[in-house]
């Protein structure tokens, strides 16, 4: 399966299934477009008119030399294989999400946590759930070394103490275990201090740091429950972590809605800040709220998308780059096939603990009693749910089938899929078309960059 574009002046062909990029001329990209239908005689009938019937020809045989080579038109020899690659790892748990909080010191309009209590009632981890919990991951992680632990709420800086518990045991269990932990922290800002800091460069691979970008986009869904906006209490502390960060990796992570899917203004925003590692997630909500992203708002974010890769390649020749996430492929390499056909393994590879242990297939899913797995202290008492995720990749989902961006989307968000279609092999559609637009974006950006001889 092919994808041909056009964007900011590139031709860009892409082969699904093989995962080659070219960028081709006029003649190469029309060409292209009638190869699989047409013969050779045919395609110079159909081009004559506009190319010399010379060069129709020669380009037609260097497209059926790519073809033989497999890097056009590559068959999908996926499909056979993938529930088999999924069974290899099952029962295998790589990563925990820690809720090590169900509560929260700001009262966000648009938060799917229900401000952090998931639809429950406030409660932080103890040191002896969250203990039970990295036993967890350890005892069900197989020959796996590198294990990932996020640490979650809510907002998880309401539970530092637990939080720095937490990481010291698992220090301290790593050798004999014969594993490595790498430890996630997202928060708010709000209860930042030097401490904080400290500890989280010197423990946590990754922050992820919660701004919306513009003052007043901010201010108006990251409020405190006296109604008061976060912007000037949490941005000095983002700067200073990251100042003191030293190159590690964080995330500036927004959330742009209905009131601002002119989200590049945001990402403006936190450029002049001096945050240079930045993501924008399209809110997930349902589609009465009032933050859900309209069709027309839709239209506007795609055309924000091809401003922003844009504006990245502009910088990166200035000298000035910046990394979104949603941007970051690899070409040359990309993910392994086992990602691009199962996707991120929640429910099966990744689990969600509660504050009182109970066991989810990720933190979309806490609170919804159809998906609860089981417990720390159970184990998994649902294997058939657990099952059902085991069961789900790419190729599950009819709707996927058709799409030339399955491989890289692996499919989509399964929590995304059930609130949008009951069905955790669903699609979301909304979120399918702003993925595909983002794929464009990342793939002219990336080729360009090659093109160029830079290095990112």
């Amino acid at each position: 399966m092919l994808h041909q574009y056009r964007l900011n002046g590139r031709n860009i062909v892409l082969d699904a299934c093989s995962g080659a990029v070219h960028v081709v001329d006029d003649l190469a990209y029309d060409v292209i477009g009638l190869f699989e239908n047409h013969t050779a005689e045919q395609i110079v009938e159909a081009l004559k008119g506009r190319y010399p019937e010379n060069e129709i020809r020669e380009c037609a045989e260097e497209v059926g030399q790519l073809k033989a080579a497999g890097r056009l038109f590559a068959p999908d020899t996926f499909a056979p294989i993938a529930g088999e690659l999924k069974s290899r790892t099952a029962g295998v748990v790589k990563a925990l999400c820690l809720h090590v909080a169900h509560t929260c010191n700001l009262n966000c309009s648009y938060c799917f946590a229900s401000q952090g209590r998931y639809h429950g009632e406030r409660a932080l981890m103890s040191f002896e759930t969250g203990k039970k919990a990295l036993d967890f991951l350890v005892a069900h992680s197989g020959t796996r070394r590198h294990l990932e632990v996020d640490f979650f709420g809510g907002e998880p800086l309401m539970n530092f103490d637990v939080v720095k518990q937490l990481v010291a045991y698992a220090r301290s269990i790593e050798k004999e275990a014969g594993k490595q932990f790498r430890f996630t922290l997202t928060t708010n800002g709000m209860n930042i201090d030097d401490d904080v800091i400290d500890f989280c460069n010197r423990e946590c691979h990754n922050v992820v740091l919660s701004l919306d970008g513009r003052k007043e986009i901010h201010d108006f869904a990251r409020v405190d429950y006296q109604g008061r906006g976060s912007f000037d209490r949490v941005v000095p502390k983002f700067q200073r972590l990251v100042e003191k960060r030293g190159g590690k990796n964080y995330y500036m992570r927004g959330t742009f809605t209905h009131r601002n899917p002119d989200f590049l203004k945001d990402i403006m925003t936190m450029l002049d800040l001096g945050f240079t590692e930045l993501s924008m997630e399209p809110v997930v909500c349902a589609p009465d709220d009032p933050a859900a992203l309209t069709a027309e708002d839709l239209e506007i974010v795609k055309q924000q998308y091809e401003e922003l890769a844009v504006l990245m390649d502009e910088r990166r020749k200035e000298g000035r780059p910046f990394t979104f996430y949603h941007y970051m492929i690899d070409l040359t390499g990309g993910p392994c096939i086992y990602k691009r056909v199962s996707g991120c393994g929640s429910g099966t590879e990744y689990l969600a603990v509660t504050p009182t242990g109970e066991l989810y297939p990720c933190h979309q899913f806490v609170g919804e009693e159809r998906f609860r797995l089981g417990s720390l202290d159970e184990g998994i008492t649902k294997p058939d749910t657990q099952t059902e995720f085991a069961n789900t990749n790419v190729y599950t989902r009819e709707e996927c089938r058709d799409c030339w961006a399955r491989l890289w989307c692996a499919g989509g968000c399964a929590a995304n899929a059930w609130h949008a279609t009951g069905s955790i092999n669903g699609v979301y559609k909304a979120g399918c078309e702003l993925f595909r637009k983002r794929m464009e974006c990342a793939i002219w950006l990336e080729a360009v960059r090659l093109s160029d001889g830079q290095e990112a």
